[in-house]
C-alpha cells in the first residue's frame, strides 16, 4: 500500500515506530489525544532521543476528533487499558480492505477483534525499549523483538507487507504462525515486570535478587500454567525462555533465564519498566487490569488458581492509589504468600 500509515497513539511505541517509518520514506499520520503532544509534533516535529538513533522527523499529527479520510494500515499503539475505547475510533476510518495492527502489550487483539471483526486485525508483538518523555519527545532506548502474525496462523500478503515494513524498523523482525505464543510469552514476562515494578530497584537488580527470584518464578509459573492448559505454546524472545518458567522447567533452566534477562536489561538505557514509570514518575494507572487480570480470569475459567497474580493486581492498585509505597518489602510480602 502507498497510502499514509496511521499511528493511533504517538507515545513510546507509536512514536518510535512512526519516526522509523518516516525515516524509511513512508508517509505517517499520528493521532493522539494529548493536545500538547499533537501541537509539538505539528510545530517542531517529533524528536527521538536515545542510543539507537536521534532525529527530529516532520509529520502530521491530529486529535482523534480532527482526523479525516480512510486508511488501509492503522497501528494501534495506545496503553492496553485504553484499547476498547480507542479501537472504536479508527474503525470509522478503516478502508474496506483495511486492518489494525495491535502494537501493544497484552492480549488486545481479542478486544480489537470484537470491535472490528477478527479478519481486520493483525497480531503484533513488540519488546523494544521506549518512553514518552514530554510533548514532542520520545526516547528509543533499546532494541527488542518485533513479531508479526495473523491471528489464525495463516501467512498472508498483508501480513508479509507489515513484516516488510517492520524490518525497516527492526532488521531482526519476524513473521510467525504462532503470534498467540509470542503474546502469551510476553504475558509471562510481563508478570515478572509487574513484580519488579513493586520496588524502586531496576529490572535487572530485582531479577538478580535472591528473595525475588523464587517468588517471581512462581508468579510466572501461574501464567505459564494457564497458557499450557489452553494449548498455547509460548515463544522465547530477547533472552527470555518461557519454557524456563513452565511446569516442567528445571531449576537450572529457570536460573539461566533469569541470568539472560538480567544481562539483556543491563544493556538497555531503560533501567526500569514502563510500569514502574507509570507508578513512580507519571503517577497514573498502569496496564495491570489489561495485562494480568485476563490471566486471572482465563485461569478461573480453566480452573487454574492464580493467587500470586491476583495479589500483584491488588498491590499495583494500592500503589496507584497512594496506599502502598514502592519497596522490596512488597516482594517479601509476595514471598510469604507464595
Amino acid at each position: 500500500m502507498s497510502d499514509p500509515i496511521l499511528i493511533w497513539g504517538a507515545g513510546a511505541i507509536g512514536g518510535t515506530l512512526g519516526a522509523a517509518f518516516i525515516r524509511a520514506g513512508h508517509e505517517v499520520i499520528f493521532v493522539d489525544n494529548v493536545k500538547d503532544h499533537v501541537d509539538a509534533i505539528n510545530t517542531k516535529g517529533l524528536k527521538i532521543v536515545g542510543p539507537i538513533f536521534e532525529d527530529v522527523v516532520e509529520a502530521r499529527a491530529c486529535l482523534p476528533e480532527d482526523l479525516k479520510g480512510t486508511y488501509g494500515r492503522t497501528f494501534l499503539c495506545v496503553k492496553a487499558h485504553h484499547t476498547e475505547a480507542a479501537a472504536k475510533m479508527p474503525v470509522e476510518h478503516l478502508a474496506s480492505d483495511g486492518y489494525v495492527v495491535s502494537a501493544q502489550n497484552g492480549l488486545n487483539e481479542r478486544v480489537i477483534a470484537r470491535i472490528t471483526g477478527e479478519n481486520r486485525v493483525i497480531g503484533c508483538f513488540v519488546n523494544f525499549g521506549a518512553d514518552y518523555l514530554e510533548p514532542g519527545v520520545v526516547q528509543y532506548s533499546g532494541h527488542g523483538a518485533v513479531v508479526i502474525g495473523e491471528l489464525d496462523g495463516r501467512f498472508t500478503d498483508r501480513a508479509e507487507d507489515i513484516y516488510d515494513l517492520m524490518k525497516q524498523f527492526e532488521p531482526k523482525a519476524l513473521i510467525t504462525n504462532n503470534i498467540w505464543g509470542f503474546l502469551w510469552g510476553k504475558l509471562i514476562y510481563g508478570a515478572l515486570l509487574f513484580g519488579t515494578a513493586l520496588t524502586n530497584d531496576s529490572i535487572a537488580d530485582v531479577l538478580d535478587h535472591p528473595v525475588a527470584r523464587p517468588v517471581l518464578r512462581k508468579l510466572a509459573l501461574e501464567v505459564a500454567t494457564v497458557a499450557a492448559i489452553n494449548n498455547i505454546r509460548p515463544e522465547a524472545f530477547d533472552g527470555f525462555d518461557p519454557a524456563a518458567f513452565g511446569p516442567l522447567a528445571t531449576p537450572e533452566q529457570t536460573s539461566k533465564s533469569f541470568d539472560d534477562m538480567s544481562v539483556h536489561n543491563r544493556k538497555s538505557v531503560k533501567s526500569h519498566s514502563g510500569i514502574w514509570r507509570d507508578l513512580a514518575v507519571r503517577k497514573r494507572k498502569t496496564e495491570v487490569d489489561a495485562q494480568v487480570l485476563p490471566v486471572v480470569e482465563i485461569g478461573k475459567e480453566s480452573r487454574v488458581p492464580t493467587p500470586l497474580a491476583a495479589r500483584v493486581i491488588e498491590m499495583i492498585h494500592e500503589i496507584e492509589d497512594g496506599k502502598r509505597p514502592l519497596s522490596m518489602e512488597n516482594i517479601e510480602e509476595l514471598a510469604r504468600l507464595a
